[in-house]
This record gives C-alpha cells, sequence and structure tokens, in this order.
C-alpha cells in the first residue's frame, strides 16, 4: 500500500495528525458501489498528481499558504477496529484524517472520540442530511446517530440540498444549522463563513463528503446530485474552519469506480492537503 504523499513522518508518536483508510462500504445503501476503493486511490493519485521527482528527489505540490505538519499514514483498519484506534488517537492527542468507505463510519468515530472529548460541534459537509431517523446505523441516519455527542447549538451543516421529509422535521425539531448552496449564492462565502465560526465550539470535527461538491467539480461519488458547492467555496469554508483547532475530519463517499480521469479522488487529496496546512499549531 502507497502512504499518502502528505504523509512525512514512519513514526506514529511522532506526528500531530494521522491518516487512516477505513475501505468499507457495508453500510451503505447506495447503487453505485465501489467507495471501499477509495482509500488506497486517493493514496495513488497523491502520489501521481501532488508530488514530482526531479534530480532523484521528491518534491510536492503543496498548498499555497500554511506551514507542514507531521503526518503518519497509519494504513487501513476494518471497521470493526475503529474504536480501538481512534481511543487510542484520542488518549494521545493525535488528529486523525481519515479516508473512508461510506459515510457511516462517521458514527462510530465520533461516538467513540466524544467519550474523551465530550460532545463535539459537528461541521457536516453533505448533499443530504443524513437525518433519518426511522432507521438507524447506515449511511443516511449518521446525524441522528451521534445526537447525544454534538452539540447542536454549536453545529452546523453545509451543503445541503435534497432532504427527505422526515429530515427536514428532525432538522426543525431539533433547530439544527443548515447552510444551502443557494446560502452561499445569496450571501456570499465570507458572510457564510463567518457565521459558521461565530457558532461553532472548541472540540470540532469535521466530516466532509464529496458529494457536497457539485458533481460538475466530483464526479465520482456514489450519491451525486446537482447544484452543490463549487470546490473553491467549500475548500474555503473546510480551510478557514481547519484554521479552529479541529480534535479530527473524515473524507467519505469517493466512488473510484464511477470517476472521470480521478478528479474526484484528486480533489480528495487536495482537500487534505489544504487542512493539514490550514491548521493552527497547538
Amino acid at each position: 500500500m502507497e502512504r499518502i504523499c502528505w504523509a512525512n513522518a514512519d513514526n506514529f508518536e511522532e506526528s500531530e495528525f494521522v491518516v487512516i483508510g477505513i475501505p468499507d462500504e457495508s453500510q451503505s445503501h447506495a447503487l453505485r458501489k465501489g467507495t471501499e476503493d477509495a482509500p488506497d486511490r486517493i493514496r495513488q493519485i497523491s502520489n501521481l498528481r501532488d508530488s514530482f521527482e526531479r534530480n532523484g528527489k521528491i518534491s510536492l505540490g503543496r498548498p499555497f499558504q500554511g506551514s507542514e505538519k507531521k503526518v503518519h499514514d497509519f494504513g487501513n483498519i476494518g471497521r470493526e477496529q475503529i474504536e480501538s484506534v481512534y481511543d487510542k488517537m484520542s488518549a494521545l492527542s493525535k488528529v486523525p484524517i481519515s479516508i473512508g468507505g461510506d459515510h457511516s463510519i462517521t458514527r462510530q468515530i465520533v461516538n467513540t472520540m466524544s467519550k474523551r472529548h465530550g460532545k463535539v460541534s459537528l461541521v457536516y459537509f453533505d448533499a443530504h442530511p443524513d437525518f433519518v431517523s426511522s432507521t438507524t446505523n447506515y449511511y443516511g441516519s449518521v446525524t441522528n446517530d451521534v445526537l447525544s455527542n454534538i452539540e447542536i447549538s454549536s453545529s452546523a451543516q453545509i451543503g445541503i440540498r435534497t432532504p427527505e421529509q422526515e429530515e427536514l422535521n428532525n432538522i426543525k425539531k431539533y433547530t439544527l444549522k443548515v447552510i444551502t448552496p443557494f446560502d452561499i449564492q445569496e450571501q456570499g462565502i465570507k458572510q457564510v463563513t463567518d457565521s459558521i465560526l461565530n457558532r461553532l465550539g472548541d472540540k470540532i470535527y469535521i466530516s466532509f463528503d464529496m458529494d457536497c461538491i457539485d458533481p460538475a467539480h466530483a464526479p465520482g461519488v456514489s450519491v451525486p446530485v446537482p447544484m452543490g458547492l463549487n470546490s473553491t467555496d467549500a475548500v474555503y469554508l473546510l480551510k478557514e474552519i481547519a484554521k479552529k483547532e479541529i480534535i479530527g475530519m473524515d473524507v467519505v463517499e469517493v466512488c473510484p469506480n464511477f470517476d472521470v480521469n480521478d478528479r474526484t479522488s484528486h480533489l480528495a487529496s487536495r482537500i487534505i492537503s489544504e487542512v493539514l496546512y490550514s491548521s493552527e499549531e497547538k
């Protein structure tokens, strides 16, 4: 298995951030299959497109701003290992950057990390609210399944544009803050970003479903929805949030089987790099 090109620490103990692949889509109901292939494909594409060899040395196409952090690639784990691995991450103050897999991995990660961190501010980038409550423990019920371990008043969903009625009812019931792509068009990216930053608490977890981005920019996802965020707005929001102290992040629902020229895998690699370079030093 190739390491992601942003990994620069062979030793887990000396790292601040830890990249972890979770190649599992067992709780997805999507018609498109193949998100289990995403962790290795994103790593591979990062090395093909984000790193360059010159005179026998490797040089990264790094983000324009920000400082390099110590990053270790832990490799891949199974869903059944999430609790033990992420509890260890929390205990040692490591920040996991997880690559799915389907979105249901977020449930296990957040519920595990909250045992040590307490309730977290959840920033949920997605085309879908994933707030089904009539059925649980699958990729469409994530928000409901972590409800007891997040602070609703300091959480937000970004990119939502295709909720079911049940989800709309739950959003209203719990007064969950939702930012749609149309809100960004109307208010502008800076105003929306400021409103989110003012809302967040001091224990932030970011979950980034790649289908929050319009399929024109990210075609290789399991459930594409038109009228999404453009990639620049999405990553600008993400970078500004990551400047705060985050406890973890995941990038999920890349579906290489349906990608076009690996555009979505490459975008996922760049997203990870922007978070790694944007985050503040502890």
